[in-house]
């Protein structure tokens, strides 16, 4: 019986051991998911893990200093540096003497949470197996090469079949104009013989490669100038997806000339460095199908810090700058006047309409054709913008009445007329 007792009383231990241990991997990992989301709203405007920033890096922060030391420290630094302790004193000097925000806040518990987060060493990502990728691959352009290859032998026999039945049909027209198909020596008679016989057939035949040859030249002009799904890539990859579309960033916080001006102008990079002096490294979504993974963006913010010659360690800028030739996308005939303060400010159209869903692309493509039967279809579906918009309210009145209709298109109001786009 005593026997039984200590028996299960070690086994009750051993029961007891296991639940708290599993207990304290569950608190681990809430710990460092609560501790990443303090992290970002206490912290992250100011320190980053891995490199320094307005403050030094937090990544193993909890091993350099004591953890009572770091309560107060992080409760009430000023507190702690009027006291005169020399590592608070130490940080303040190494800093430019930049005082840290008080967070009387954050319980102890909150900040072992932010703390366990700085520790926390992520297990690396082992990249799926694409060797069934590969074979898929390489299947479906076998396939294609295959669907190619019978498109090409049905054409070739559509040829073939083609060229019997011309034969056939200029040998009964030979007939029926009295020439011998076939000469004396027995080898056969010049097709173009039976050709030039007929003059009503060079007639038709002319005509047709007339209208044939104007048809396609005039297909091909009009597609001079068109860039339509024009995508050229950028010395510096920017993502519309990323900055209009998951950060939701206006169009017009880069493009502000737009509201102003004819043009809408290219951001300068002082533009950018307004957020990515603060944002080095890229966290968000990654598209590992396409390539686009964090390394991939995060190098691309290096080559702006090139550019704009910010140094990372230093926080500063170090005056040797690079030129960035960016490829223009969207570009109009010298003698076309297209106003973007007019059509923004004035009649208060979305970029989208023009632009097309930029914030849906990751590489920026010009979406519209521009062409002047675009212009000229939109002048005549749009109508006038009146409302809390003076400036066309007595024409609007006057012109209304002339047409007979309550709301006025652009069309109606001059916007066909030759010199509004061309002068």
């Amino acid at each position: 019986m005593k026997l039984f007792r200590q028996v299960s009383v070690s086994q009750a231990l051993t029961v007891l051991f296991l639940f708290s241990f599993s207990l304290n991997i569950s608190a681990q990992e809430i710990d460092i998911a609560k501790g990443k989301s303090l992290f970002n709203a206490n912290c992250a405007s100011c320190h980053k893990l891995n490199r320094n920033l307005v403050g030094p890096a937090l990544k193993g922060v909890s091993a350099k200093y004591e953890k009572e030391w770091l309560y107060s420290w992080i409760k009430n630094s000023a507190a702690l540096i009027k006291s005169g302790d020399d590592q608070a004193v130490a940080i303040y000097e190494e800093y430019n003497k930049v005082a840290m925000n008080a967070f009387p806040q954050l319980s102890n518990e909150d900040i072992d949470n932010i703390l366990a987060y700085t520790d926390y060493v992520p297990e690396p990502v082992v990249p799926a197996n694409t060797g069934t990728q590969s074979t898929s691959s390489s299947d479906e352009s076998s396939l294609a090469n295959d669907i190619v290859l019978v498109l090409l032998t049905v054409v070739l026999l559509v040829l073939i079949a083609m060229l019997f039945l011309v034969t056939k049909t200029l040998r009964s027209i030979a007939e029926k104009n009295g020439i011998e198909f076939e000469n004396e020596s027995g080898s056969k008679f010049s097709i173009w013989k039976a050709f030039v016989k007929n003059q009503f057939l060079i007639f038709v035949s002319v005509i047709l490669l007339l209208l044939s040859s104007a048809y396609f030249a005039y297909g091909y002009m009009m597609q001079i100038g068109v860039d339509q799904g024009y995508m050229p890539i950028q010395p510096i990859h920017y993502s519309h997806k990323i900055h209009a579309g998951e950060n939701q960033i206006e169009c017009q916080y880069c493009h502000s000339s737009a509201r102003i001006s004819k043009h809408s102008g290219i951001p300068s990079l002082n533009v950018c460095m307004n957020c990515h002096e603060n944002i080095a490294d890229y966290n968000g979504e990654e598209d590992l199908e396409k390539g686009y993974t964090k390394d991939f963006y995060t190098n691309e913010i290096k080559k702006l810090y090139k550019a704009v010659g910010w140094d990372e360690e230093t926080q500063s800028y170090t005056g040797d700058t690079e030129p960035v030739k960016w490829v223009r996308i969207h570009n109009l005939p010298d003698f076309v006047y297209f106003n973007h303060a007019q059509h923004v400010s004035v009649a208060g159209i979305d970029c989208q309409k023009c632009h097309g869903p930029v914030e849906e692309m990751e590489i920026l493509y010009q979406y519209s054709p521009l062409t002047m039967g675009w212009c000229i279809n939109c002048h005549r579906d749009s109508n006038i913008k009146v409302k809390d918009n003076e400036y066309y309210t007595k024409i609007h009145e006057e012109l209304s009445k002339k047409y007979g209709v309550e709301e006025l298109s652009i069309a109606q109001m001059g916007g066909l007329e030759c010199g509004k786009c061309h002068y």
